[in-house]
């Protein structure tokens, strides 16, 4: 479904993403793991063409269509969305609304379905604000939500390196199980092991490349053992991989 062929990076004179290669098959949920300033969010950002986010070489095709050269609308109308590392808080816009824009107008049978997957009961959230009211675990799974309310054909998840408690994870962890289900292919960004066990496949992100893609136990495995302590951050792959 989503092939990311050679792609290259730059931002502010500085090498963000290089030559990396990553697909996603049909129905997969495909982890990205990688520790903070691997360039996991610019991925993301990158295959849903947000703005000052083009690569300088390479190719993103969808569907067998290359896409590299669309607006992130145009991909939006393809089937693609992102849940941002930082859930929305859009003060004076009520839950039951922004789930009913995500959705297309979506009913309201819809709307309270996609809350109760995501373990709210829609009669404590319709007529709150999507703002600083809500925790952040709250707002993600609002998020999640919104996702679902969307049935994309595929979702980009990029989950935040804090702020998710230990209570809201298991909940958040059979959203995007549900979601798979229902037919989305799911690119799943993260730091965390135990999100990434969660994937069919992980591919392992380190200095903007893709080092190495596998079944979840063995890459998890690999990661905890040489990538916590390796001077990952945005290095050159040869330096940084100490390997």
């Amino acid at each position: 479904m989503l092939q990311v062929e050679n792609l290259h990076l730059n931002l502010n004179g500085k090498s963000i993403i290089n030559d990396l290669t990553l697909h996603v098959e049909k129905g997969e949920i495909h982890g990205v793991l990688g520790e903070n300033g691997t360039g996991k969010t610019t991925v993301a950002y990158c295959i849903m063409g947000v703005n000052n986010y083009r690569p300088s070489k390479g190719r993103i095709l969808f569907d067998g269509e290359d896409i590299s050269g669309l607006s992130i609308s145009q991909r939006a109308k393809k089937g693609i969305s992102l849940a941002w590392q930082e859930p929305a808080r859009i003060e004076g816009l009520r839950v039951k609304d922004y789930l009913m824009l995500s959705g297309n107008n979506a009913g309201t049978e819809r709307i309270n379905d996609c809350l109760r997957m995501v373990d709210m009961e829609p009669a404590q959230y319709l007529d709150r604000d999507v703002d600083n009211t809500l925790s952040g675990g709250e707002r993600k799974r609002i998020e999640l939500a919104s996702i679902m309310a969307m049935r994309p054909k595929l979702a980009i998840l990029d989950e935040p390196d804090s702020g998710i408690d230990i209570v809201a994870l298991p909940v958040i962890l059979d959203s995007i199980a549900e979601l798979n289900r229902q037919g989305s292919s799911i690119l799943l960004i993260t730091h965390s092991e135990q999100m990434a066990q969660i994937a069919h496949r992980v591919s392992l992100l380190c200095a903007g490349t893709i080092l190495r893609t596998g079944e979840p136990e063995a890459t998890c495995q690999w990661f905890k053992e040489n990538c916590q302590s390796c001077r990952h951050i945005n290095e050159p792959l040869e330096e940084s991989r100490g390997l």
